[in-house]
């Protein structure tokens, strides 16, 4: 059986062109972890990171235990993701970026089937597993976009701003505006995105591809 993969069934997710498009985003579960200061060196994002790719991980293979959830597939794990932004919920990836102020979400996309349920007992396999490790940082939740607009960054992270200024620039020019930290009805904050295509733990800054992703809205 040929395993599920989301990067190659959504396409239009996650392998978007090197230009800026705009997308409407729906509703998709993830585990998350949050977390402040700059990711690089950090021991507070690499344990994060840890923690995500256990818990998708012990999900994924559950059928090997007898533990496989209703609803089962078989599918791989889909990218890590990240959510950045400073104190006020402010981050438009235009302004000085000072890394060691930054607050952040990481997170990775969970199968439809994962429910509280579920998770909860991946996070009590995992502190069975890797005691080092506080799953009860990491918590599952839907999230919803809406309206964006995308790019696909290929390069290191540092190079970014030439992405997003294209991401700005498509913004002005087919009427939209950024609606970066606008509060939508659930209560959910709008954020940037990112969606990192390899482990940045494994890949070449020059060799990285990340989906940058902004939230918008029609200009009024």
């Amino acid at each position: 059986m040929v395993a599920f993969d989301f990067k190659k069934e959504y396409k239009d997710l996650y392998l978007p062109k090197q230009k800026p498009m705009s997308i409407d985003i729906p509703a998709m579960t993830f585990i998350m972890v949050d977390g402040k200061g700059n990711p690089n060196g950090s021991k507070e994002y690499q344990e994060a990171l840890e923690t995500l790719y256990g818990l998708s991980y012990t999900i994924k293979m559950s059928k090997m235990g007898g533990r496989q959830p209703a609803g089962y597939f078989e599918y791989v794990v889909p990218p890590l993701e990240g959510l950045w932004w400073f104190e006020g919920d402010t981050f438009d990836g235009t302004q000085k970026l000072v890394k060691e102020e930054l607050l952040w979400t990481s997170m990775i996309r969970q199968p439809d089937f994962v429910t509280p349920e579920v998770f909860a007992w991946a996070v009590l396999e995992l502190q069975k597993k890797k005691t080092e490790l506080d799953g009860t940082k990491a918590r599952l939740e839907s999230m919803t976009e809406g309206l964006c607009v995308q790019i696909l960054h290929v390069g290191p992270f540092d190079t970014e701003p030439e992405s997003l200024a294209q991401m700005e620039q498509f913004v002005a020019d087919n009427g939209y505006v950024n609606a970066i930290s606008d509060r939508m009805a659930s209560g959910q904050v709008r954020r940037h995105h990112e969606i990192y295509l390899g482990d940045p733990r494994k890949t070449a800054p020059e060799k990285m591809k990340t989906v940058l992703r902004h939230p918008i809205k029609k200009y009024d």
